[in-house]
C-alpha cells in the first residue's frame, strides 16, 4: 500500500469534513464525552466556513489507492492546526507520513521549531514523534469545556543545501 500526499483543493471540503467528524466521533470518545465531541465537531458543520479554514492554511491531503484517507494543515510557518485521519485507515502510516510531510515543509519555511494544540487522544502521538508538552489548554466551544496540550518539537535545521567537497 502506498500513501500519496497532494494540495488540498476545494472540491475536497466535503470529504474532508466528513474524515474530521468521522475521526472525532470514533476516535476521541474514549477521552472526551458526548457533549464535548459535538462541540469539537460542530467545526465541520459548515462546510464553507471549514473550506475557508482548510484553504487559509497549508493543507495536504493523504490518500490510499486515489481516496483521500486523512489531512493536514500547517498555520503560518510553524503550527500544525489540523492532523485527521478517516478511522479505517489508522495505523496504516496515514499521520506519520501527513506530519513528516509538514515537519519538512515548516523547516523550509525556516522554523525552527513546530508546535500543535494535541487532544489528549493524540498526546502520546506526537509524544512519540518528539514533541514536548508545554502547557494544558482550555477551550469553550458551543459552550463546552475541552481541553488539549500545547506541544512543541524542535525542527531539524534545514541541511538541503548540497554539501560541499575539500
Amino acid at each position: 500500500m502506498t500513501i500519496g500526499l497532494r494540495p488540498y483543493l476545494p472540491a475536497d471540503a466535503a470529504t474532508l469534513a466528513a474524515i474530521f467528524i468521522a475521526s472525532v466521533e470514533q476516535l476521541a470518545s474514549d477521552d472526551y464525552d458526548v457533549d464535548q465531541v459535538a462541540a469539537w465537531t460542530s467545526h465541520a458543520e459548515d462546510e464553507a466556513k471549514f473550506a475557508s479554514r482548510l484553504g487559509a492554511q497549508l493543507t495536504i491531503v493523504a490518500t490510499i489507492e486515489g481516496e483521500a484517507a486523512g489531512f493536514a494543515s500547517l498555520r503560518g510557518a510553524d503550527h500544525l492546526d489540523m492532523l485527521y485521519v478517516h478511522p479505517d485507515a489508522v495505523g496504516q502510516g496515514v499521520a506519520t507520513t501527513l506530519i513528516d510531510a509538514l515537519e519538512r515543509l515548516a523547516t523550509a519555511r525556516g522554523a525552527k521549531h513546530m508546535n500543535v494544540d494535541a487532544s489528549d487522544t493524540a498526546e502520546g502521538f506526537f509524544a512519540a514523534r518528539g514533541y514536548r508538552a508545554q502547557q494544558r489548554n482550555s477551550l469553550e466551544i458551543e459552550g463546552v469545556w475541552l481541553a488539549n496540550t500545547t506541544m512543541t518539537k524542535p525542527l531539524a535545521a534545514n541541511d538541503s543545501a548540497p554539501a560541499r567537497r575539500a
